[in-house]
């Protein structure tokens, strides 16, 4: 890791953690020496970090002076807290780390009035049952969807047979009770959903779909919104 990095993470560390954050915390965040806090400290000072506090004390960042403030409506910051706070309940748990990430970052670039609001904020997302935890790596398979890239994954049905499966992902959508893929399936030569939770041993084919991810994912969406209508109509005319 290089200085500019390191300190970089070493700013974010201290817009997160609850303040005072003591050396030994950002040891174990950044992991490197506490020597190394201790210097990177004095240079982010240097730099014009207003950050209080000392070794045996902890530190707060007071002020970044680096960055303007940032402006928003009180409505649009209860939508953004809200979002996030929606992301570190239901998202995988890099997209969580990152939910987070953001939050400090507006935290730290926020007029002191709207700090305060953001830290209190009335609206909260709560989940008292989560969505099955996904068997893959929902990081790699995010960058596969955006460099729509065909991959190859083990998916098992409802009753538990398993099919090796080549797919062209298009989107992945969080639902109530599972997270989902939306793709192209190959075995199939049709649209299918595929539960997150049930795909295992995800790999890369080597092969691109580029540019017809957004094409194919429109007409996923019309197809099931047509489904959708139909089913509704079909409980209309039943009645």
């Amino acid at each position: 890791m290089n200085r500019t990095h390191r300190l970089f993470q070493l700013m974010q560390t201290l817009r997160r953690l609850p303040a005072p954050v003591t050396a030994q915390a950002l040891v174990d965040e950044t992991e490197v020496s506490l020597r190394t806090i201790y210097r990177d400290i004095d240079a982010l000072r240097g730099l014009g970090a207003v950050i209080d506090g000392e070794a045996g004390f902890g530190y707060t960042l007071i002020e970044d002076a680096a960055l303007p403030p940032l402006g928003f409506t009180d409505d649009e910051l209860e939508a953004l807290v809200l979002g996030l706070r929606e992301v570190t309940v239901i998202g995988d748990p890099a997209l969580a780390k990152a939910a987070q990430a953001a939050l400090a970052k507006l935290k730290a670039r926020l007029p002191a009035r709207q700090t305060h609001r953001l830290q209190h904020a009335v609206l909260d997302a709560r989940r008292f049952t989560r969505p099955p935890e996904p068997s893959i790596d929902v990081k790699a398979l995010r960058a596969a969807t955006w460099d729509e890239a065909t991959i190859e994954f083990q998916y098992a049905d409802a009753q538990g047979a398993e099919t090796q499966r080549q797919a062209d992902p298009l989107s992945i959508v969080f639902m109530q009770n599972a997270h989902m893929l939306m793709a192209w399936c190959h075995l199939w030569q049709d649209f299918r959903a595929f539960r997150l939770d049930r795909m295992r041993a995800l790999t890369l084919t080597g092969a691109h779909f580029r540019p017809r991810r957004v094409p194919m994912l429109r007409d996923f969406l019309e197809r099931l919104r047509a489904e959708s209508l139909a089913r509704a109509k079909d409980r209309q005319t039943e009645r």
